[in-house]
């Protein structure tokens, strides 16, 4: 292994001036969301939390008070009042509010929420410049913030509404939105990182990377905490200290978290068997699998499929 020229004076530095925040909260995405979900910040507050994994879904906020840190990638911003901030599906992103009080709306937008009669809005999100990580945070002018304010809301309203044709109202609204940010085109300032966060940031990404199971035939090629560590060119003890200082959970426990959201996932989302999951996951057997999720759930694979609830897609 390559030896690190890393002080470890940086991961002080990092935890004192770079997230002076509680822990981050390790925040997966429920299995069973809809395909459309849109929050108000009133009701929805928003907590320290680190998204480390793909979302599958479009996320788009706005901010009507208070301020945060967005980190995207290696990218990071320091948000306020009159902001909107676009995040693409594929990116590791972490949040810290650092004011007592926070306002605004969030909506989260499958790909599949599009469907076939309006493909052209989804064309729309896959060509907005703004769900670029470099571009990622738009400030706005009052009228502007204003205006982005009344989209939210009138989606909000008609999602919680039962008008027939209550989809095409809210595609309208996010057109709307994407133009009114597009015209505004003040793109946020944003800052680098330290340098050990992006170590924190690979290591997510690399762990991202491990679980792509999406055919039968696929497999999880799974690392020891040493071996992504390795590929970093740090030391693990290191990578554990800087990981944990963050959210409070060794690598182990990450990667662990990780194998198990997977196997809910494949639980939920898929027809496969017991042994297909198992095996994709890269256990020795059906036993070993069902001794693992039972340790972190109290019950059986089967038993919680049968349980779990029922995706609703909108």
């Amino acid at each position: 292994m390559k030896n690190t020229s890393i002080p470890r004076l940086d991961l002080q530095t990092f935890a004192e001036r770079g997230y002076q925040a509680p822990f981050l909260d390790v925040q997966h995405y429920p299995i069973e969301s809809a395909y459309f979900v849109i929050e108000n910040r009133d009701n929805y507050p928003v907590h320290d939390y680190i998204s480390p994994h793909r979302r599958k879904f479009y996320k788009i906020f706005h901010m009507t008070r208070g301020t945060g840190v967005l980190t995207i990638g290696l990218h990071r911003y320091e948000m306020g009042p009159n902001e909107i901030a676009f995040l693409h599906p594929d990116e590791i992103m972490s949040w810290q509010t650092t004011s007592s009080d926070t306002g605004g709306h969030f909506c989260l937008v499958h790909p599949e929420y599009f469907g076939h009669d309006a493909d052209h809005v989804l064309q729309l999100f896959r060509q907005f410049p703004n769900f670029e990580t470099d571009k990622a945070v738009v400030q706005l002018t009052d009228t502007q913030s204003q205006q982005i304010n009344n989209y939210f809301e009138t989606m909000y309203r008609e999602d919680r509404g039962n008008s027939e044709d209550k989809k095409q109202a809210i595609l309208l609204q996010l057109q709307l939105l994407l133009l009114e940010s597009k015209r505004a085109g003040k793109n946020r300032p944003r800052i680098t990182p330290p340098e050990s966060y992006g170590h924190f940031y690979r290591f997510l990404a690399l762990l991202e990377s491990s679980f792509r199971v999406q055919e039968r035939d696929a497999y999880v090629k799974l690392k020891t905490a040493t071996e992504f560590a390795d590929q970093l060119h740090v030391h693990p003890n290191y990578l554990n200290a800087l990981v944990r200082g963050q959210t409070g959970k060794t690598l182990r426990e990450h990667i662990q978290d990780r194998l198990l959201h997977e196997a809910k996932s494949l639980l939920v989302q898929t027809d496969w068997g017991i042994n297909e999951i198992s095996s994709a996951l890269g256990f020795s057997g059906q036993a070993a699998f069902t001794s693992f999720f039972r340790k972190k759930t109290n019950v059986s694979p089967s038993v919680f499929r049968k349980e779990a609830p029922v995706p609703v897609y909108i």
